[in-house]
């Protein structure tokens, strides 16, 4: 064979392409051998047909860059140079695998790859990751994998127009098969698929499988325009999906995916080179490498026993340790922007993305104004876009950054919540604890300001619960700024970060009123205690913006019905630990649970749950005390009458103790 012909002989000139692209057909082809003979759990998505999409990409890529994946990641990976071994070993949940069992087919990571089965949600998080590259200025781009279906979700219209306003160094690569799992493109995609990365100022192109070799000149050519002029850029590889999307739910016409593997390029080299001895030894090599996987993955153990990360409430813990309160007096609103701009100062991972939170505006409660000044760059207004900017925190904090993300109102946080539970919630324990999520979200809650229905909700009880994450909230007698101080100096999981709006022209005062005293736990997020000293009547639980009416209450229990309450304030809601009221429930036997929020699965309902399950035989008296279960409405004189007050504490209390005067 001569020099040209070389030249011409696709299997001499791209040897190392073509053996990862049969590398991917035979793992997956093994892959789905494997699930009939019951050897693999859940689900298997192969792309058989769309080797060369990663191939093309992966090959341009370097240890400065980050790949996300979806569903179909299992060629990705493998281009990307991951595991062949750990990846078998991980879909058949054993410990060999990459990551530990606990992923599966469809939640790979390992180095800067990773992938997860939400379609569209990861590529928010995609641009996080090139967010953190363009600040470490090194040239490093990130690349997402989507397929069609994937733009009917609207989060990666709104990444698209973030990427393009922030000049984010990321590659958005659309493997365009013309169905989404069984229906057909034409049924679902209106407009072209390129005009839609155009419309936001993105340059896109659109290259071919069936036209491989034109494939990786495209991608080299986008890659190196991305590093070049740190700007988006969108591909649109056409392909074909040759095997079902999930195992055996195909339900196109036999001559349509015929007509697919006559096309397919594999297939077409593999008949061109039937009688070619180099492909039969690279064949062979190729299924022996993957006999060897597969053996080795069967000789690990399967992943467990369970562990977890604690988030669930201890049977029994040690006794709490009090100790005096001392803070200084301040405006909780300048509290709050104290800890983040000491935390800012500290820590240069720590960055601020959020609604109108740079000046002159500062947020819409004023929490960081003037923080965009005194940091420039690392203060970001972002555009209206909740899941996407939760999205861009989650990608930093993969990325080793410690980024705070503001929720303008907490009613918003339901645009969030793909986000936070199927995204932040999930990667550290999906991925074997191989990575932290130190992302923070915070945000304003609660009403009593005539913001009506859509911005007065107490929502924290949809997000509570999660492993892996913690739910922290504010209270007058605990300084935000300690707070923030210590939780960005030391996350390492997502924490919710509830400030209730009414409290934001309070001040945060460790000077206890008369006759009682103040005492914090020692924990990182303690709870405050307000005690008399006395042998308490009532034990008092209350949330939020709620401290400043049930100490209040307390007060007035106290004076005018010679009615004893111990009062607790946490600021953790999740993980929580009831044992923290034990001493004062076996002395009172008697428990009111105070929150905004509306009662029906909350947040209090907890509460009482534990302490009945813990406390119940000493014959204990409970009761919840919630907002009405209305929609807020905006006439003040309504609102007052359907969210919780002084009063409503104080009968609530009066009355638990007539109806128990005997324990």
């Amino acid at each position: 064979m001569s020099a040209s012909d070389d030249v011409k002989d696709p299997l001499t000139a791209f040897a190392a392409e073509i053996r990862m692209a049969l590398t991917i057909r035979r793992t997956e082809e093994r892959l789905l051998k494997l699930f009939g003979e019951g050897k693999l759990f859940g689900t298997v998505h192969t792309g058989i047909g769309q080797e060369f999409v990663g191939v093309a990409v992966s090959r341009h890529l370097d240890d400065r860059d980050a790949v996300f994946s979806n569903h179909r990641c299992h060629g990705h990976f493998l281009a990307y140079g991951g595991d062949l071994t750990g990846l078998i070993a991980e879909i058949m949940g054993r410990r060999r695998g990459v990551c530990g069992g606990r992923g599966g087919s469809q939640h790979l990571h390992e180095r800067s790859f990773f992938s997860n089965g939400i379609l569209g949600g990861t590529v928010p998080v995609t641009a996080g990751l090139a967010m953190a590259r363009r600040l470490a200025d090194d040239g490093g781009i990130a690349a997402v994998y989507v397929g069609d279906g994937a733009l009917g979700e609207g989060v990666v219209y709104e990444t698209f127009n973030l990427a393009s306003k922030w000049d984010l160094p990321l590659l958005i690569v659309c493997e365009n098969n013309d169905i989404a799992q069984s229906t057909p493109q034409k049924q679902t995609l209106a407009g072209s698929i390129t005009a839609r990365a155009r419309a936001f100022g993105i340059k896109a192109r659109t290259a071919s499988t069936e036209d491989w070799e034109d494939l990786f000149e495209q991608t080299e050519a986008v890659i190196a325009a991305i590093r070049t002029h740190r700007r988006p850029q969108f591909l649109e590889v056409r392909t074909g999906r040759l095997m079902a999307h999930s195992k055996g739910d195909d339900t196109r016409p036999a001559d349509e995916v015929d007509e697919l593997n006559r096309r397919d390029p594999l297939n077409r080299l593999i008949d061109r080179y039937a009688d070619d001895p180099r492909w039969h030894s690279m064949e062979r090599e190729i299924d022996e490498r993957i006999d060897r996987a597969v053996e080795q993955a069967e000789a690990s153990e399967f992943a467990g026993p369970l562990e977890t990360d604690g988030s669930a409430a201890a049977a029994g813990s040690e006794e709490t340790r009090w100790t005096k309160l001392r803070f200084p007096r301040e405006r909780i609103v300048a509290s709050v922007r104290r800890g983040l701009e000491r935390s800012m100062t500290a820590d240069d991972r720590v960055l601020l993305i959020g609604e109108d939170i740079e000046s002159p505006y500062g947020g819409a409660f004023k929490c960081t104004a003037g923080l965009s000044d005194q940091f420039p760059g690392r203060v970001r207004n972002t555009p209206i876009s909740e899941a996407t900017l939760l999205g861009v925190g989650n990608g930093l904090a993969l990325a080793g950054h410690r980024p705070v993300v503001e929720i303008m109102f907490g009613d918003f946080l339901t645009l969030t919540a793909d986000q936070w539970i199927n995204h932040a919630a999930k990667f550290a324990w999906m991925y074997n604890d191989q990575v932290e999520m130190p992302v923070v979200m915070r945000t304003p809650m609660g009403g009593k300001r005539g913001y009506a229905a859509t911005h007065s909700q107490s929502l924290e009880k949809h997000f509570l619960g999660l492993p892996g994450t913690r739910v922290l909230c504010l209270h007058h007698r605990m300084s935000p700024a300690d707070l923030y101080q210590t939780l960005l100096a030391t996350n390492d999981r997502p924490t919710l970060v509830v400030e209730n709006k009414i409290l934001y022209g309070q001040y945060a005062d460790s000077d206890p009123p008369d006759g009682y005293a103040l005492f914090r736990s020692e924990e990182s997020y303690p709870t405050v205690r307000m005690t008399a000293d006395a042998d308490p009547d009532l034990t008092i639980v209350a949330v939020g913006g709620l401290s400043m009416d049930a100490e209040a209450a307390a007060s007035e229990l106290f004076e005018e019905e010679e009615i004893v309450a111990d009062l607790f304030l946490p600021t953790q809601l999740y993980p929580f630990d009831v044992s923290i009221i034990e001493s004062s429930l076996r002395a009172s036997r008697r428990l009111l649970v105070v929150e905004e929020g509306q009662g029906f699965v909350s947040w209090g309902a907890e509460v009482v749950a534990q302490a009945t399950e813990r406390f119940g035989s000493i014959g204990l008296g409970v009761r919840r005390l919630a907002s009405a279960e209305v929609p807020i409405p905006a006439a003040r004189p309504f609102e007052e009458r359907c969210l919780v007050n002084r009063e409503m504490i104080v009968d609530a209390a009066s009355q638990m103790i007539r109806e128990h005067l005997v324990h």
